[in-house]
């Protein structure tokens, strides 16, 4: 079994910065792929960013390209997101989550963490 666990979400005002952390245990981290995704209400999750296993690739989604940026830290078993120029419409619950590359395929996730901005 894997654990993710997401800290980091919170109230912010729109331009104003956030870094979601998410640690991952119960197997070795530096075997998995890892993404970042958000839920509006009512929406089905969509993809935000992904990083490979060894950090040496990354995938942002058009619609927070230039604004967001993922890595990770494997010796602390941690996967950031930063989020920068944060627009109201970034409102969601974040979820981090095992990948596969490239097909984006999902498996283990977190429990979310919430995110609002407001303006």
């Amino acid at each position: 079994q894997v654990q993710l666990v997401e800290s980091g979400g919170g109230l912010v005002q729109a331009g104003d910065s956030l870094r979601l952390s998410c640690v991952v245990s119960g197997r070795t981290f530096s075997n998995y792929n890892l993404g970042w995704f958000r839920q509006y209400p009512g929406k089905e999750r969509e993809f935000v960013a992904a990083i490979t296993w060894d950090g040496g690739r990354t995938y942002i989604a058009n619609s927070v390209q230039g604004r967001f940026t993922i890595s990770r830290e494997n010796v602390k078993n941690v996967v950031y997101l930063q989020m920068n120029s944060l627009k109201p419409e970034d409102t969601a619950a974040y979820y981090c989550a095992t990948v596969d590359i490239p097909s984006m395929r999902t498996g283990y996730w977190g429990q979310g963490t919430q995110v609002t901005v407001s303006s």
